[in-house]
């Protein structure tokens, strides 16, 4: 299993942001195999892990017409400064 950890300086929040996060977020689980994602927001900051069964899933999710004009806007309007990590889990805990 890998883990992807999006952190971000939020810049702008705004409807289509969320009408995106939103759909991004169900075309994860339906279409690449997502297992779980789970988001959180403190202050202007923002962390999103998303967990997936492998790399392959985690570059066709990059992939995505629709990830990518995301990634796009992303970058141009609602986050200042972002950072992404692919790790792989090698032990987990319940």
């Amino acid at each position: 299993m890998y883990a992807v950890i999006f952190r971000a300086t939020m810049n702008k929040v705004d409807a289509e942001y969320a009408n995106f996060a939103s759909q991004l977020r169900q075309l994860a689980f339906d279409k690449y195999g997502c297992l779980d994602f789970i988001a959180v927001c403190e202050g202007n900051q923002e962390v999103a892990i998303s967990y997936w069964p492998n790399e392959q899933a985690i570059r066709a999710w990059k992939a995505d017409p629709m990830h990518m004009q995301a990634q796009q806007k992303g970058r141009e309007h609602w986050y200042s400064d972002y950072q992404v990590q692919v790790v792989k889990v090698t032990r987990q805990y319940p």
